[in-house]
């Protein structure tokens, strides 16, 4: 697959489809091999592949380095896990496994309650083109969860005298993300027909709707 023909717009949608609860690659994998990219196009289609590929690994680094800039806040850090939480139900494979252990939670406490908690079946229409299913969230819209998660950790980071704090916190973040991702050599694994095939089904997920 030629990561070079991917454009932003693609590789954004795909983190957004494909399914994020894989476990992150193993830290002996994930710090080695580093080289310099030869060329912009080598360092364009690296960086959009390590992206990709170790999507996990930066997600919790990013969350890891907002947790070290508020060691010593408590507050801030249950900010950082409330807002890292709103982040990921944007995530359509995290946003259907979040929904459903929490529907399964509460069902174990009230039947009637985890009932109401099912989201509306929208009709098929026959003859219609087929439309995208909008993602729910214990019977919600996820834009609503999103939302709620947004707020109340932007209230927490504010409550915690933090704000600056975490903008330079989450700087680093994405630097340390941008760099790693930069040099770090694709590796076999990285180019195998298996994982070129889970990037184009998600991609093709959107061509065909």
């Amino acid at each position: 697959m030629d990561w070079g023909t991917v454009t932003a717009e693609d590789l954004v949608e795909a983190l957004r489809e494909v399914d994020w609860s894989s476990p992150p690659r193993p830290l002996a994998e994930f710090f080695s091999r580093f080289t310099l990219p030869r060329s912009y196009a080598k360092w364009n289609s690296r960086l959009k592949c390590n992206l990709y590929y170790y999507r996990t690994n930066y997600f919790l680094m990013i969350v890891f380095i907002l947790g070290i800039g508020f060691i010593r806040r408590p507050l801030a850090i249950v900010a950082a896990l409330v807002t890292s939480l709103g982040i990921a139900l944007l995530n359509d494979s995290f946003a259907g496994t979040f929904s459903e252990k929490v529907t399964r939670t509460v069902r174990q406490f009230s039947p009637h309650l985890a009932a109401k908690m099912r989201p509306s079946l929208t009709p098929v229409i026959r003859g219609r083109p087929s439309v995208k299913r909008a993602i729910h969230i214990c019977g919600r819209p996820r834009w609503v969860f999103v939302l709620l998660f947004s707020t109340v950790g932007f209230l927490l980071w504010f409550l915690s005298c933090g704000i600056v704090t975490v903008l330079w916190a989450f700087a680093i973040g994405l630097l340390a993300t941008l760099i790693h991702a930069s040099f770090r050599t694709p590796n076999l694994k990285a180019r195998l027909n298996t994982f070129r095939e889970e990037f184009r089904a998600v991609w093709r997920n959107y061509s065909e709707l």
